[in-house]
């Protein structure tokens, strides 16, 4: 007997899924200033969305628009204080439609 392989969609397939309804109140906030003395940079590697860049003077540039809202970046962070992170308000944040 003969199967079909299920081939797994590639990622940017799946985020053409995806649309982002951006809220007024972020909710998930960066402290520049507290990344500043972190020697990992672990959200940078860990974001899935690739929204943690580091600058030139030692900070973390953030723009939480894209925010799969997983809370890896608030999980890895070993910076007292750096990532702020709560649910998105009601009706905003990542919205998962299928087709």
């Amino acid at each position: 007997m003969t199967g079909k392989r299920y081939q797994e969609p590639a990622f940017d397939d799946v985020m053409s899924t995806v649309e982002f309804r951006v809220a007024q109140r972020a909710h998930i906030t960066v402290d520049a200033d507290v990344c500043r003395s972190c020697t990992t940079k672990a959200c940078v590697h860990a974001c899935p969305a690739d929204l943690f860049v580091p600058t030139s003077d030692g900070g973390i540039l953030f723009n939480y628009e894209q925010c799969f809202e997983c809370g890896t970046c608030y999980q890895v962070c070993n910076g007292e204080g750096a990532i702020s992170w709560s649910y998105p308000d009601g009706g905003h944040g990542v919205v998962f439609r299928k087709g």
